[in-house]
């Protein structure tokens, strides 16, 4: 028998927890950071690529994710003019103001790497190509690097 009754939540549950599971083998055992985590970076990204890519990446997430991905999304106003990483960190860190201090800059590396892992090659490939070239250092994965 199924936890909530519905395949589909549970399905979502399990995926999202081995997401935040992956997050925390390398930022610490704290579920509600890694859960921080995951819904700042990943919005922070949604916000610097055009809406199709967007929404596109946005079905490939798990749909529990999915929800915080597209929690106060704003299409009109995207992609968002920031262009520095350090104003992209800067984004990230203001969404994640009440956690604990974490490095804006390990978050992002670490939570890129969940997702590509997880969406597929070729839609991750897609978002860091719309990522300038210094955020797009830091958050695409190493072995993917050009």
């Amino acid at each position: 028998m199924s936890a909530t009754g519905l395949d589909v939540f549970d399905k979502t549950l399990q995926t999202t927890n081995i997401w935040l599971d992956e997050i925390m083998e390398e930022m610490g055992p704290d579920r509600q950071l890694a859960w921080h985590m995951l819904g700042s970076v990943l919005r922070a990204v949604r916000d610097r690529v055009q809406p199709d890519l967007a929404a596109h990446l946005g079905s490939q997430l798990p749909l529990l994710v999915r929800g915080a991905y597209f929690d106060r999304y704003k299409p009109s106003t995207t992609p968002d003019k920031i262009r520095s990483l350090d104003e992209f960190l800067g984004k990230i860190k203001e969404d994640m103001q009440f956690t604990r201090p974490v490095d804006s800059e390990d978050a992002l590396r670490v939570v890129c790497r969940v997702m590509a892992k997880h969406v597929g090659e070729g839609q991750a490939a897609k978002i860091f190509e719309a990522l300038p070239a210094d955020i797009r250092r830091v958050a695409e994965p190493r072995e993917n690097v050009h």
